[in-house]
């Protein structure tokens, strides 16, 4: 499995009126490193003829994090078929999960913007083979 990892620690514009870490967050957090995971595996590719629309969030938030603490981010790419594919995440503090999510992502054509099936290429570049 092709997996990608950030690390952030939790500023105090990211704390919310509990002195947690806000919801809205782990969900930057989560479009962040799928980009930056995303911009890894295209590298070799000069500009792809498709894009991804987020058309579905999961979250389960199984502890809070708070000011200060070191959180990573990781990300892995899991069932892809059709037009769709599923992108999971786990950000923890330590050994501790905080946060376990997925996002179900669309394949769009980059010029049209309508639906595009995920090829064998495509499915190949996100599980990181070559």
């Amino acid at each position: 499995m092709n997996f990608h990892e950030k690390k952030y620690i939790a500023t105090a514009n990211e704390i919310d009126e509990y002195n947690h870490v806000n919801n809205v967050v782990y969900v930057k957090w989560m479009q962040e490193v799928s980009a930056d995971h995303w911009t890894l595996l295209i590298k070799d590719i000069p500009k792809p003829d498709y894009v991804w629309f987020v058309i579905r969030h999961e979250i389960d938030y199984k502890q809070q994090g708070a000011l200060g603490d070191e959180i990573t981010v990781k990300t892995w790419v899991g069932e892809t078929a059709g037009i769709k594919s599923v992108r999971h995440f786990e950000m923890r503090r330590g050994a501790t999960l905080l946060v376990k999510s997925q996002t179900t992502f669309c394949l769009l054509d980059a010029k049209t913007q309508k639906p595009k099936r995920v090829t064998k290429e495509i499915t190949n570049l996100l599980l990181g083979k070559k």
